[in-house]
């Protein structure tokens, strides 16, 4: 049935519940105009306009999102550099530290037996004095010995000083040669 088929059965008195009546379509088109007029002209620009700004948010989002990602990434590439010079301003410093201990034991290993060789000469040199000293002593009392024992067996007395000393330093001379260097 086409439209008119179906508004003549209309006028004719048969009444069709799913048809609309015609001044219900006229102002149904109407509505659906205005309507349509009001979409196209005026919702249509401010939906576009509204996903417009959408896509540029997000395009302009993840712009920035690859910028900050390329950022970090250099960052962390400075970072990787950066630790690698101090890895390997640690291994030179840790080098040179061992360098200068190792100089400096050398060092204080030297004074230390420089010191020890001093500290035996000092003993050597005490120890000599100490020797002539104790020579110088034994020989003094040696001699005070020898004259008390020649005033005793010769029978007079040596008190004379320079007598004294010239027979003490003659028999000591003569003991000296007789018998081997005590050193």
């Amino acid at each position: 049935m086409t439209l008119a088929a179906k508004l003549l059965a209309a006028e004719e008195g048969a009444y069709n519940p799913l048809m609309p009546h015609t001044y219900e379509l006229v102002i149904g088109s109407f509505a659906f105009a205005v309507v349509a007029f009001f979409l196209i002209k005026v919702l249509t620009p401010r939906i576009q306009k509204t996903l417009q700004e959408r896509t540029e948010a997000i395009e302009g989002g993840i712009l920035k999102a690859e910028k900050a990602q390329a950022e970090a990434a250099a960052l962390q590439q400075q970072y990787r550099e950066q630790l690698n010079e101090a890895r390997t301003e640690a291994a030179r410093l840790r080098e040179e530290a061992r360098e200068q201990a190792a100089q400096l034991k050398a060092e204080l290993r030297e004074e230390a037996q420089a010191e020890a060789r001093r500290i035996i000469d000092a003993a050597h040199a005490q120890i000599e004095a100490d020797r002539q000293q104790a020579f110088s002593q034994l020989r003094t009392e040696i001699g005070r010995l020898s004259t008390d024992l020649a005033g005793r067996i010769v029978g007079e007395s040596l008190e004379d000083e320079a007598r004294q000393r010239r027979t003490i330093d003659r028999f000591l001379d003569e003991l000296e040669g007789s018998a081997p260097a005590v050193r």
